[in-house]
């Protein structure tokens, strides 16, 4: 009597099964054909970047500060609201602390490996001293801009003391604080039609802005092109040329490291394929290696993995703000070594118990810093301003930078996309039991 139930229920599941099989195949050709599209805008930009045509230089230019500007645009409000909405919707819930707890552990144990693994590079290819009339030279090239506020004033600055200032400034780590304040006084707050209008507000402005961000990607090819042009003709006028050899070795060599190897040993420790989380990343990895700037990025990163990397909202929109503040691999790398590096020239002698305590320094800092382009090169100044070393060194270092913060924002994101996937799984295991 129940046969012909049993029946149309298994044809029902077979259906169901199908349907998902259809959508999984039809994901994976769409996600084929936008690396593909992605990959072919980067060589047109690299061809195009070569002839040094003035008119064409312009305009490319202008196309990838628009599309730098836009997501410095989205960047801001997708920060705040992912995180008070995410806080909101899960602070009464037993494993919003064991998300944090986790995420701040793999932030901490990945920018750790990271600066060590910059400090063995140091060890191994052992940079010589730079010409002392080079740092004279170098001297000029710094910034006037840069090291004016001590490291020190730095943090001071994150501490927000009005509503508007750290949206005007893009103050990433004080938008952090006010969004984590307001979250979990909104989830704190007693239920009720007042917090669920504000909530519903929130989630759906976070709604309005993701569609403006899906708009944005399916435009990104073009904005590809642009960046990969302007690299393109900045490494053809010899500005990225003038490297310091061994000291460059180091640093791209450790990041390469960092990328390729130590992070995706992380993954394979929490039973996740490397290969495949990074091949659903890349569309933020390169975003972040163009716009040198992960908390640009944020927008672009989030979206990639929740709909390429199928991670959990709530783990991405609570995990990856964070991330974008204080995990940066790349930055702890950089200044180590280059606090090393300048410190070797000014004749400091460099034991390994004085390494290790900049190490700790370096990662100290780097979890300090602001995801924006030109960050890590700050701090480093700020740092070595006061130690009596020649910073002029870091003038000569400017023209190799772009190269440089190119590769550390890319490993940054990738690393916070990590982070991400590893606390995903964690929470997602613990749930399962």
């Amino acid at each position: 009597m129940f046969q012909p139930f049993n029946s149309f229920n298994g044809h029902f599941h077979m259906n169901q099964s199908n349907q998902d099989n259809k959508q999984a195949r039809k994901n994976i050709v769409q996600n084929r054909k936008q690396l593909v599209l992605w990959i072919g805008a980067l060589v047109v930009g690299a061809i195009l970047g070569v002839p040094g045509w003035n008119w064409l230089d312009t305009l490319m230019t202008f196309i990838a500060t628009v599309y730098t500007r836009l997501f410095q645009f989205l960047a801001v409000p997708t920060i705040v609201l992912a995180v008070i909405t995410t806080l909101a919707s899960i602070g009464d819930q037993k494993d919003t602390g064991r998300i944090f707890r986790n995420a701040l552990t793999y932030t901490l144990l990945t920018t750790f490996a990271a600066a060590t693994t910059g400090l063995v590079m140091f060890l191994l290819i052992r940079p010589g001293n730079l010409p002392a009339q080079m740092a004279n030279v170098g001297q000029a090239a710094i910034p006037n801009t840069l090291g004016g506020e001590s490291y020190y004033e730095h943090i001071l600055t994150t501490v927000p003391n009005n509503l508007v200032q750290p949206f005007l400034e893009a103050n990433v780590l004080s938008l952090l604080i006010i969004a984590a304040a307001a979250g979990i006084a909104l989830a704190k707050m007693r239920q009720g039609d007042r917090r669920t209008t504000v909530l519903n507000l929130l989630l759906g402005l976070q709604d309005l802005l993701f569609m403006l961000i899906k708009g944005l990607i399916w435009t990104l090819p073009l904005g590809i092109m642009a960046f990969a042009a302007q690299l393109s003709a900045q490494v053809s006028a010899g500005v990225a040329a003038a490297s310091l050899g061994r000291y460059v070795a180091v640093i791209l060599g450790g990041n390469i490291l960092q990328f390729f190897v130590v992070l995706p040993l992380f993954l394979l420790a929490r039973g996740i394929n490397p290969i495949r989380h990074l091949s659903m990343m890349i569309p933020a990895v390169l975003m972040a290696f163009f716009t040198k700037s992960s908390a640009a990025t944020l927008p672009v990163s989030m979206e990639t993995a929740e709909k390429r990397a199928g991670l959990s909202p709530r783990v991405v929109r609570f995990v990856m703000p964070l991330c974008t503040t204080i995990n940066m691999n790349g930055c702890a790398a950089f200044i180590l070594v280059t606090s090393l590096f300048v410190m070797q020239n000014g004749g400091v002698h460099l034991s390994l118990p004085m390494m290790l305590l900049w190490l700790v320094i370096a990662v100290v800092a780097a979890v300090g810093n602001a995801g924006v382009p030109m960050g890590c090169y700050f701090l480093t100044l700020s740092l070595m301003t006061g130690q009596g070393v020649p910073v002029g060194i870091m003038g000569i270092i400017l023209p190799i930078y772009t190269i440089i913060d190119m590769v550390e924002t890319a490993e940054n994101v990738w690393s916070d996309s990590c982070v991400a996937a590893m606390t995903d799984k964690d929470i997602t295991r613990s749930e399962k039991e």
